[in-house]
């Protein structure tokens, strides 16, 4: 049957009117096109048996955009004549100037093809009956979708390497300021990869928000078609208005934030949908015995009330969200420590049921908080999850207004919120350069959480930092540092690249702003970090240079660096001292505990005190330990890995069998080690020893920074009495995950080290830690 001119009129006309209709916009107006597009095959087609035309792809999928082809497959079943049928159906649609992608084929044919082409099968997953032989259809259909489950374990990893492939080529959707709608990551391909993964019973992708994500970019191409009059995916920067005006949205900015939101909802479904899959086939490459299957996965505890199970981390079984607000935090900081991503259906109970944190933040909730941040890399998926769950604007309201916020300035590789964490990424890695780490990752996050409201960013910013930082429970001067460092973040980059450093009153400005030793080197760790997460071109060797010459300069002004000193010991602290008794005494405290040692002074007493503690799974967060007279007092504030403080009579023996050689410490904490199987971890700078000869009269300091983790103390202790140091004085802090820890020591004869000691001190240290 051949259809007359006004065939092609009538499709025409109806295709037109759809387009202009008010009434239909979205779904409802693609569908309408693609049953306009039905019809208008069917007439072609006419009466036919063992002949069927089948719509794969979007058309299959009846998602038809203004500039959509229709792609189809014409099946029969080794017909004589369908050539002379193709022509009378292709012709017309060619003189109608609609564009067409076709191909003529048996169900065999069919199969051979999407065997050997992995997009064309993408395609035929979506297979549509339109007209002619429903049967010839099923049968189609049945077969493609067999094979592809059959073969899923081939194809998947095919179907994974192709959509990282797209993203090395088009970048990620929710960062690029002129997109590729359909091909970027978080983009319309992937989630038609995760169909194909639903498609092979291997997985489960979420529903909801991807699907309303879906809907939102598709939106967004009909609209680019309509506004540009062309069929690319490409939202280029001079079609963003045009663009925002026909969805209804208020500008260019308002336009790719819903882009941005849509593509992370994607691309975070992607990333735990393509978990599944792997877990699935390397089980079943793994051909996992039937006893372990029965037995289970292994749980790892990793923190108080959370397990790492099966490649993810879970809530431990008797877990309480509802009652344990810092649950959430520590969930996700010893996710991100490990190197795991926290398990969705985690990331959904803590959404459900997490109870809201106090006012200020508890110190274990603020310590979480950092040692998430601190884990670098690895933070980025524990962070996104847990935004696209709406817990970080739960946790840090004014997230809200800097969440997918665009940046239309080139240099800028992200919208406002993921450079924040990529700049707390980069300070994690310059956390040994800064005697406070904690400031340094806080303010790494918060430095450009003005850009969410109009006006100076900087000072809008400083003052969200003053109200939010005693939220989050830091004290008054803590605030005020890292106030300065929000309000002064681009100083150094300005005033070196646009100054003259030669001038003393440059300098001058810079010491006023700065005010201390401790905000300019966080100042010159946080330029760094934020040039580095800005984009490749940021923080050249140029730049580089001049940042540290201001620095040098402004270090110099400001007359050095003290080093900290140890807390005076309380009068009950020094009662016991005096008494000269051995004694271990532990007084549990709102979120932390007090463990005092008093103990005769000796070689090699903090490390068998530090490893008694790590023994009986408590934390370190802070020490001080003095010596007077004869007798060495150890003020420890610990808190426990897991459960409940320890029994103090069982602690207090083992500290005694520990000094008078009865318990072998280093013996049981190695074992302990080997029995646990290695996980990944996270990578985090190496450690830095520094040994400063000058800053004290009467002993050498040892300054120790290195990312904290179980009996870290004991080791750096153990080398000290392997070579003869014996601790006068020391500093433990443990700032999230990172342990800043100072050492007052001297030789066997009661002096300050020497050169070469104090070489092999700091040599035996990095090795012990590295």
């Amino acid at each position: 049957m051949l259809s007359s001119p006004a065939d092609h009129f009538q499709y025409g006309t109806e295709r037109e009117q759809l387009l202009a209709r008010p009434d239909l916009d979205g779904p409802g107006r693609r569908r309408a096109l693609a049953d306009a597009a039905d019809r208008w095959l069917a007439e072609l087609l006419g009466d036919a048996s063992g002949v069927a035309i089948v719509a794969v792809g979007g058309y299959g999928r009846r998602e038809l955009s203004p500039g959509s082809d229709l792609d189809v497959v014409l099946v029969h079943d080794n017909r004589a004549d369908i050539a002379e049928q193709a022509e009378r159906i292709w012709y017309p649609i060619w003189d109608s100037g609609v564009r067409l992608d076709h191909a003529v084929r048996t169900v065999a044919e069919v199969r051979r093809v999407a065997a050997q082409d992995l997009k064309a099968q993408l395609g035929l997953l979506d297979a549509r009956h339109v007209a002619g032989d429903a049967e010839l259809t099923r049968t189609l259909r049945s077969a493609v979708l067999s094979d592809w489950r059959a073969f899923a374990h081939r194809r998947l990893p095919e179907l994974l390497a192709y959509g990282r492939e797209r993203a090395q080529r088009f970048g990620e959707l929710a960062f690029l300021i002129e997109p590729d709608l359909k091909e970027a990551r978080g983009g319309l391909r992937d989630v038609q990869a995760l169909r194909a993964v639903a498609a092979s019973w291997l997985a489960d992708p979420p529903h909801g928000p991807l699907e309303a994500a879906y809907q939102r970019l598709l939106d967004v191409r009909d609209a680019l078609h309509r506004v540009t009059g062309r069929s690319s995916d490409r939202l280029l920067l001079q079609d963003h208005d045009a663009v925002a005006e026909a969805l209804g949205l208020h500008g260019g900015d308002a336009l790719l934030r819903t882009v941005a939101e849509a593509a992370r909802t994607i691309a975070y479904a992607s990333d735990t949908t393509w978990r599944q899959v792997e877990r699935v086939l390397e089980a079943r490459r793994r051909r996992v015995p039937w006893q372990a299957r029965r037995i289970g996965p292994t749980r790892l505890p990793l923190a108080e009330g959370v397990v790492a199970q099966g490649g993810e981390v879970v809530l431990a079984r008797d877990a309480q969200p509802r009652h344990d607000p810092v649950l959430l935090l520590r969930a996700a900081a010893a996710a991100a420590q490990a190197g795991l991503p926290l398990s969705p259906h985690a990331v959904e109970r803590l959404a459900e049921e997490s109870a809201p944190l106090p006012v200020p933040w508890p110190a274990p909730a603020r310590d979480a908080l950092i040692s998430l941040l601190g884990a670098g890399e690895a933070c980025v998926p524990v962070w996104e999850a847990l935004d696209q769950a709406g817990l970080i604007v739960r946790l840090l309201p004014d997230w809200e207004r800097v969440r997918c916020r665009p940046q239309r300035n080139p240099v800028h590789r992200f919208t406002v919120d993921r450079h924040l964490v990529e700049t707390a990424v980069q300070a994690a890695a310059l956390t040994r350069r800064v005697a406070r780490p904690d400031l340094l990752l806080v303010g790494a996050l918060l430095h450009d959480i003005g850009k969410g409201w109009p006006g100076d960013h900087l000072a809008t910013g400083e003052a969200i930092v003053r109200d939010l930082a005693p939220a989050l429970g830091f004290d008054a001067a803590d605030t005020d540092v890292l106030a300065r460092l929000v309000r002064h973040h681009l100083l150094l980059m300005h005033t070196a690249t646009r100054r003259d450093l030669d001038d003393p009153a440059t300098v001058d400005a810079v010491v006023k702003a700065v005010g201390s030793v401790e905000v300019l080197e966080l100042l010159h760790a946080l330029t760094e970090a934020d040039a580095l997460a800005t984009g490749p071109t940021v923080w050249t060797a140029w730049r580089r240079g001049l940042v540290e010459e201001l620095v040098a300069r402004t270090y110099s002004a400001l007359h050095g660096r003290p080093v900290p000193a140890a807390p005076a010991l309380s009068p009950a602290q020094r009662a016991l001292a005096r008494n000269g008794e051995f004694a271990v005494t532990l007084e549990p405290q709102a979120h932390t505990a007090t463990l005092t040692v008093v103990a005769p002074d000796r070689v090699g007493l903090l490390a068998l005190v530090a490893g008694v503690l790590s023994l009986h799974r408590l934390q370190v967060h802070a020490a001080t330990t003095e010596t007077v007279g004869d007798v060495a007092v150890q003020v420890w504030q610990v808190i426990p890995a897991y459960g409940s403080l320890p029994d103090v009579a069982a602690l207090r023996e083992d500290v005694r069998r520990a000094l008078d050689g009865h318990l072998d410490v280093a013996g049981r904490l190695a074992r302990r080690e080997a029995a646990y199987a290695p996980r990944q971890g996270v990578r985090v700078p190496p450690p830095r020893v520094d040994v400063l000869p000058t800053a004290s009269e009467s002993a050498t300091v040892v300054e120790v920074r290195a990312h904290d983790r179980p009996a870290l103390l004991h080791k750096i202790g153990q080398v000290l009495a392997d070579v003869g140091v014996d601790v006068r004085r020391a500093r433990v802090a443990t700032l999230g995950a990172e342990a800043v820890d100072v050492f007052y020591v001297v030789d066997e004869a009661g002096e300050k080290l020497d050169p070469e000691l104090s070489a092999l001190v700091k040599k035996r240290i990095l090795a012990a830690l590295r």
